[in-house]
């Protein structure tokens, strides 16, 4: 289908607007081959048993980074320690830039917190010879910071082990013994490793806005490397969907690939092993699902015609993320919920505390326990 404004077709436009502007532009849906809506991914504890607010009041959503080493206290790169309100890790990363002096690029961090929550997160500045500005002087009434130390190495993203949350959901409503009982399962069982839904942008609109990409519409870097994500995410989302209405998300499979817990690392299986069946039901290793992109599935039999069928459902998706190449990698389709504690502090106030490895969610908790008004 051509797509034509003002007479004239839409990419042409599209590359005269960006011209005259510099700004983003994507081809409408109308244009695309395929378009996707972000589903409801199926529940693994029955569905949500209350409804509540979160994120009414900075300090509803609390979060502290568990970076998993201590600064060396020597080299040349100054690790912050830093308390945010209300602002991103980009902005953050951006103003520590203009005060110190440096690039962009000369700014670590290891993972990007939430605007709309209290966070506390390290970040790295270069400073090769170089003495530390007053770091008291970049605070301001949104940003603290908290330690100031010397390292070897800069921060890279993905070196955080985990994260520790402190949630409040306000003006909570429903079946508390059934809210309890599904935190008790929560506790023993883990949780699917589902994407949050932040992860896709308004309504799902950056999965739409990766297939423009993979169609021709030109982005900056910062937006590419977010939508390429995006795509990556949904299939991981499809793939542990089917497994979590299978019932099997946390079973091993034939031919699962099963990750170590809180690792990367992976490996595959070639036959039912009840060892290694042993070692998955005694929470040590994980059943893996793919984040999609160049390379071998690294699966077979059961699980790999799991993962082949959502290949054949997004077609577009898996053929962008070919040409760009992405490169394949894999993610647990299931995650532990350490230190997980609740309470109903007041008839309809419920607060949680929970430590979640690093990339895991902890909206992907919430949606098991309550729907948001």
């Amino acid at each position: 289908m051509r797509c034509f404004i003002f007479g004239i077709e839409w990419f042409e436009f599209l590359n005269l607007y960006r011209k005259l502007t510099d700004l983003e532009v994507v081809p409408p849906q109308d244009c695309m081959t395929q378009t996707v809506q972000l589903p409801d991914w199926p529940f693994a504890y029955g569905g949500p048993s209350g409804q509540g607010k979160i994120r009414s009041y900075p300090d509803d959503f609390i979060v502290h980074e568990q970076l998993g080493f201590e600064p060396s206290g020597s080299g040349e790169h100054v690790f912050l320690y830093i308390e945010k309100t209300g602002e991103n890790t980009e902005y953050v990363a951006r103003a520590l830039a203009r005060f110190a002096e440096v690039r962009q690029r000369d700014i670590g961090y290891a993972g990007l917190k939430d605007r709309h929550a209290r966070t506390r997160q390290w970040f790295s500045v270069w400073l090769p010879g170089k003495s530390d500005p007053n770091w008291q002087e970049f605070e301001t009434d949104d940003i603290k910071v908290l330690s100031a130390e010397r390292h070897n190495k800069k921060l890279k993203r993905g070196v955080l082990v985990g994260n520790d949350f402190n949630l409040t959901v306000r003006e909570w409503n429903g079946d508390k013994d059934q809210t309890i009982a599904i935190f008790e399962a929560i506790k023993e069982q883990g949780l699917p490793n589902y994407f949050g839904e932040q992860r896709f942008g308004f309504q799902g609109q950056n999965i739409n806005q990766a297939l423009a990409l993979f169609q021709g519409a030109k982005v900056k870097r910062q937006q590419r490397s977010l939508y390429l994500s995006a795509a990556r995410s949904f299939l991981f989302n499809e793939v542990l969907a089917e497994r979590v209405k299978q019932k099997n998300w946390n079973q091993y499979l034939a031919g699962d690939a099963l990750m170590f817990d809180r690792s990367r690392s992976y490996f595959k299986t070639e036959t039912m092993d009840q060892e290694l069946r042993a070692r998955v039901n005694d929470y040590n290793v994980h059943p893996s699902g793919m984040l999609y992109g160049f390379g071998q599935l690294d699966v077979k039999d059961e699980a790999h015609s799991i993962e082949q069928a959502v290949c054949k459902k997004y077609p577009k998706l898996v053929e962008g993320l070919i040409k760009a190449k992405v490169e394949l990698a894999r993610r647990p389709l299931r995650i532990m919920v350490e230190n997980l504690n609740w309470q109903f502090a007041e008839p309809n106030c419920l607060t949680l505390a929970f430590s979640l490895p690093a990339g895991s969610y902890a909206t992907t908790l919430l949606r098991e326990i309550i729907t948001q008004d």
